[in-house]
């Protein structure tokens, strides 16, 4: 036994607060699977890859349909919370706390006193170092709510992820899942998106409804409700539960809302709320057992937009057709032209294409066509009175009067509120995790949109050129900033087991790993390496068990439960710099600029070189790279630009923008030369920010982005690295050096921004080291 087990066994028969022993048939049960969990954590070798995640699956499931064993899990974990902070073992306080935070949600009644427990460990964490006081401090804030309110975390997430209908709480969640077709081709994504899309029925949403009244009913009431008669009453309602719905749920906003720690109140307007429901069903309460169990009413998976990402717009596509203002009608298509103004700040760089619209018609009246004319459109009746009517009094035609857009200073801000609560300040090399206090309030926003990508370092690249195009429209104007939350997830898949293992240390077998930003995540969050890293390898081996079965048969609820329990209590982003890279070619053509994330890779020709020996009478053949003149800027702890200069010939050069390992959690470049033989230097791996190198010889080189080889550039003459420039960054530059007084430039805000655009992808605790 491992010395955490050990020390478990003397302890496990300790009584519980209120004073019976903890060890009945069903929380032993519920101890042994927990063990099993968190000797999964430690557990980091790639033969184990095939059932990890398996096992937290097992156990919430195990509780899911049966709400006294989500009261007995919550119990044992809060046991080893206390445990684990007594014995002062860190690596089990995220996977702890978050199976406590997740039993707690779907729990239908905890006691008061294990309440206060709960929310207790929580505030003993803001002691501790990072990440863990965060992931407490969030925690500590909902468990203060739901202890004034029990069930209200049940309910909201509820009424965001289906989407229902209330003032009371106007907030909507959607969750796109983007698969990378190179990868998800096939059959593959066939059983992917049948998993996530099933055809069968769905829960409408009076049954979601009920679901709410009954969680939240049985949560305040506790052992006073008898849940089957609530659930029978509900049932005999059928259509016209939604006025109690309504009010169920007006009750707990406002008592959520309301600062006080007294549960009377709102246990009294629930009470009657309850009496309301049965007498209206007319049904009487009946003496029930003590020992019968609360109504069972489980946590709804939210609904899944499956889409293969073929065209580099997809994400924008969706984002404004799902979250687009209410005023903008269905007549109106989304294009790239709706969205770009003509007169932009210089700042934001000549990439940034302006576009211009002719007109098709003249203007006059008598040009356009007749049905023009007439104004008979979608709102016209085809036929009648009203058709006779316009054909002898023909409408004229109204012009909708055009403006030209510019980012107003309140665009500026929001696009700054960004920039600050992603970067942090700027001038920093380490790496960001998590997400802090910052000096502006957060806007609320009543959407978000949970983007789940699944694939591997090829979708992330495609994922950083959306984010930037977006990031860039928006810059232009705002349309969905002010109004959508971004989340983005990332679920690795590949079908090799080793290129996700986060113990891979070998630096060449890293640099031609597929998934290396999953290996990374990996190794700085175990908790995310344990349920989503060896995730990627199941599913195809998922895909291919599902194609022998029968099409009839359900599909398996495996992969949405581990994707929705990701995307729920994963909320602590890891930054990653995105960079630009700018290419010049060797024949006539204009430069092209792109964005990388993880890798880029230059192949060089190699040339042959003949020497005859004088001695031995025979020709020796060696063989060189090409001759490269590079020039980049040193990275150092105390951001001192250090210029250098060097040549060197080389056939393969590796710019890698993924650390190592997780000790090496500096934000710098390291670039590796293959081959290389230097005159000036014997330099072959360096780390910097910024880079530029190019052939001297006149001989063209090859370069690949992210390792995908649909973003192959060949005939290239020289390449320039640097990290991208926030969009946000430079309206805000921009701004200030337009309205700057009698020509000086102030920086103002720019000095706490971070000027690189990060991508963040939400982990489970960010990192920890």
């Amino acid at each position: 036994m491992a010395f955490w087990e050990i020390s478990n066994s003397k302890d496990s028969m300790e009584p519980t607060a209120g004073g019976s022993v903890s060890s009945t048939a069903a929380e032993s049960d519920i101890y042994r699977s927990l063990q099993a969990v968190l000797r999964e954590v430690d557990c980091r070798h790639p033969a184990s890859l095939f059932n990890r995640g398996m096992l937290r699956w097992t156990l919430h499931k195990k509780v899911q349909n049966h709400p006294m064993n989500s009261l007995s899990l919550v119990k044992v974990v809060v046991k080893e919370l206390e445990r684990a902070e007594r014995l002062d073992v860190k690596t089990y306080i995220i996977p702890l706390l978050h199976t406590l935070i997740y039993a707690v949600i779907q729990a239908s009644y905890i006691p008061d006193e294990l309440y206060k427990r709960v929310y207790d460990i929580c505030k003993r964490l803001l002691i501790l170092p990072q990440p863990y006081c965060i992931v407490g401090l969030g925690y500590a804030k909902h468990m203060k709510t739901e202890m004034s309110t029990p069930g209200v975390m049940y309910q909201r997430m509820v009424l965001a992820e289906q989407n229902l209908k209330t003032e009371s709480y106007p907030f909507h969640e959607k969750v796109l899942v983007f698969a990378d077709p190179s990868v998800f081709s096939g059959p593959l994504g066939e059983a992917v998106r049948a998993d996530m899309e099933p055809t069968g029925s769905i829960r409408g949403s009076l049954g979601h409804m009920c679901s709410v009244i009954q969680h939240t009913v049985q949560a305040a009431l506790g052992e006073s409700c008898q849940g089957s008669v609530l659930a029978g009453a509900l049932g005999d309602i059928g259509q016209d539960v939604e006025p109690y719905f309504q009010e169920v749920v007006a009750a707990v906003e406002q008592s959520a809302e309301e600062i006080s720690t007294e549960r009377a109140p709102h246990t009294a307007k629930l009470q009657q709320l309850y009496d309301k429901i049965l007498a209206a069903a007319r049904r009487e309460t009946a003496p029930e057992p003590s020992s019968q169990s609360p109504y069972a009413s489980p946590l709804p998976n939210p609904e899944f937009s499956f889409h293969l990402w073929k065209e580099d717009d997809d994400l924008w596509k969706e984002l404004a057709k799902r979250f687009r203002p209410a005023s903008m009608t269905e007549q109106y298509s989304i294009s790239q032209d709706d969205f770009d103004v003509a007169d932009l700040p210089a700042d934001l760089g000549s990439d940034m294409p302006r576009y211009s619209v002719m007109s098709t018609d003249s203007g006059i009246e008598r040009d356009l066509p007749a049905i023009e004319l007439l104004g008979i459109g979608a709102d016209t009746p085809a036929g009648g009175s009203g058709a006779v009517q316009e054909q002898q009094e023909p409408v004229r035609l109204n012009r909708r009067g055009g403006i030209r857009m510019k980012p107003s200073v309140t665009d500026s801000m929001v696009l700054i509120q960004d920039s600050l609560e992603e970067g942090g300040t700027s001038g920093t090399l380490l790496r960001k995790a998590g997400s802090g206090s910052t000096p502006l309030p957060k806007q609320q926003r009543h959407f978000t949109a949970r983007v789940v990508v699944m694939g591997d370092d090829r979708v992330l690249g495609k994922l950083a050129r959306a984010y930037y195009s977006l990031r860039k429209r928006e810059a232009r104007r705002l349309f969905l900033t002010t109004r959508v939350n971004l989340q983005m997830y990332y679920v690795p898949v590949t079908n090799d087991p080793a290129a996700t293992s986060p113990r891979n240390e070998n630096v060449s077998s890293m640099r031609s790993s597929i998934c290396s930003v999953a290996a990374y995540l990996g190794r700085v969050d175990p908790w995310y390496d344990c349920n989503i890293t060896s995730l990627g390898y199941m599913i195809p081996q998922m895909a291919r068990t599902q194609s022998n079965i029968s099409s009839s048969s359900e599909p398996s609820p495996f992969l949405v439960d581990v994707i929705s329990y990701y995307i729920r209590t994963a909320l602590q982003p890891v930054f990653f710099t995105i960079y630009t890279v700018k290419i010049c070619f060797s024949y006539p053509k204009d430069p092209v600029e792109d964005v990388f994330i993880s890798n880029l890779e230059a192949e060089f020709p190699e040339i042959s070189h003949k020497d005859a020996s004088i001695r031995h009478k025979k020709t020796v053949t060696e063989t060189y790279g090409a001759f490269i003149s590079i020039s980049y800027r040193k990275a150092s702890l105390s951001n001192r630009e250090i210029e250098k200069n060097i040549l060197l010939r080389t056939t393969e050069v590796h710019v890698n923008a993924i650390p190592p390992s997780e000790t090496e959690d500096l934000d710098w470049l390291t670039v590796y030369f293959a081959d290389s033989k230097s005159k000036n230097s014997t330099e072959t791996k360096i780390r910097t920010c910024n880079i530029k190198f190019q052939s001297l010889e006149n001989k063209s080189f090859n370069v690949c982005l992210d390792k995908d080889s649909r973003r192959t550039f060949k005939d290239v003459q020289s390449i320039e690295i640097t990290p991208c420039v926030d969009p946000g960054y430079s309206v805000q530059k921009s701004a200030n050096n337009k309205f700057s007084l009698g020509g000086e430039k102030h920086p103002g805000l720019c000095k706490y921004m971070s000027k690189a655009l990060l991508l963040p992808l939400n982990t489970f605790a960010g990192i920890i080291h």
